[in-house]
């Protein structure tokens, strides 16, 4: 299954108190360029969504990825999740993983296993111990409705909709519900 990611790192990242995607970890890279190279491991294609006048080679992401500007970002996440599905028109993927920045330690053996499991009319949604989590895939036939999404709510509205297409992945990585909203997060 040819899969696309789409790594939605548009946020103001209010609630961490600076810009979160530059923040480091253990190893020396940001967070967000280790969300980026994990999915860069794993997905042929790997497209970023960054706010307006952004440049990828700014936050140090790897050359092997597409950045997708959102002139809405500030507005919401259903704007940069719009922004970036509007983008997939061109891409022959039959299913987009979408993946937060601030989620860099998602194992990529799970990423396969989403994989997997991705068809172009379904909505694959990893759970860990009872929590939903990221990335969720959502197949071409819903690519349309994510291109209209507007305001703070993500992509909750498509899943509510389509409640009866929705596979649920029971996985033991915790990395799909662990994400980075304060410094003491990255810990």
């Amino acid at each position: 299954m040819n899969v696309v990611a789409l790594v939605l790192a548009a946020g103001q990242g209010s609630r961490f108190g600076a810009d979160k995607r530059r923040a480091l970890l253990g190893d020396g890279r940001s967070l967000l360029q280790h969300s980026v190279e994990r999915a860069l491991a794993v997905f042929d294609e790997v497209r970023v969504v960054l706010r307006e006048g952004e440049r990828g080679e700014d936050l140090g992401l790897p050359a092997g990825c597409r950045v997708i500007h959102s002139r809405d970002a500030g507005l919401g996440m259903g704007h940069s999740l719009a922004a970036g599905a509007a983008s997939l028109g061109n891409s022959q993927a039959q299913a987009v993983a979408i993946l937060l920045g601030d989620m860099p330690w998602i194992a990529p053996a799970t990423f396969q296993r989403l994989i997997s499991v991705a068809a172009p009319a379904v909505i694959v949604v990893p759970r860990h111990q009872g929590h939903n989590g990221h990335p969720v895939l959502f197949g071409r036939a819903f690519w349309g409705e994510l291109g209209g999404l507007s305001g703070d709510e993500g992509a909750r509205s498509v899943l509510r909709r389509h409640a009866e297409r929705i596979v649920v992945l029971e996985l033991d990585d915790g990395g799909v519900v662990r994400d980075v909203d304060t410094p003491s997060a990255l810990d």
